[in-house]
């Protein structure tokens, strides 16, 4: 069956003072996946966070809430286990970042998560027609930094990639989305659409989730 369209807030863009009120707040709004990006200083220059953070959010303890990890770093099955046993409820690695894309995969699994695959925006899809994923991230901005622009051209991608998926698998976007971009991403065949700063940066985050959500149809 098709995926339904959901909205992931990321923590990226959270003020980190505040960041158990602020997931609340955005739980409370209706969301029910929080995206963890996970950047090593090497495969993307920024440094982020670690599992441990992902651990304090696990402990909120809120319901229905999924953790969908994505790992920007540098041979990424190396700590595929420390954010599983973290709480992570889905892990994405990055095409470009590991020369085993397949092993990652087979690592995601069986420590229990559902295993995503990244493509940057230059990288051709051809990577999803050797590999059976879960779920597959279409980046719509170059990975790494918060704030960027959605690049024009990534509907045309998403389409291309939504034909070489099964029904089943969710596909996700990362980059750039908010009120005026959510609606082109869905509209192309996203069902996830990762937000970041167009959520957290707002005054009131519950509010702009919502204003989101609403846009993409969810």
């Amino acid at each position: 069956m098709p995926k339904p369209r959901r909205i992931a807030p990321s923590i990226l863009a959270a003020d980190f003072a505040r960041l158990g009120s602020q997931v609340s707040e955005v739980v409370d709004a209706g969301a029910r996946v929080i995206h963890v990006d996970i950047m090593d200083g090497h495969f993307v220059p920024p440094l982020s966070m670690g599992p441990q953070v992902l651990s304090a959010l696990v402990e909120l303890g809120l319901p229905g809430v999924e953790y969908d990890v994505h790992l920007m770093v540098e041979r990424p099955e190396r700590i595929v286990a420390d954010f599983a046993n973290a709480g992570a409820s889905n892990i994405t690695v990055h095409a470009e970042a590991t020369p085993h894309v397949n092993y990652a995969v087979q690592q995601i699994r069986e420590h229990g998560c559902t295993a995503g695959v990244a493509v940057c925006p230059s990288t051709p899809l051809d990577v999803y027609r050797e590999l059976e994923v879960d779920l597959a991230l279409c980046m719509t901005v170059n990975p790494g930094w918060g704030g960027q622009r959605f690049i024009a051209a990534s509907p045309s991608k998403i389409e291309r990639l939504r034909a070489l998926l099964p029904d089943g698998a969710e596909l996700e976007v990362d980059g750039g989305i908010d009120t005026s971009t959510a609606g082109l991403a869905a509209d192309a065949g996203a069902t996830l659409l990762v937000a970041g700063s167009a959520l957290f940066g707002a005054p009131d985050p519950g509010q702009a989730y919502r204003d989101i959500a609403a846009a993409a149809g969810v």
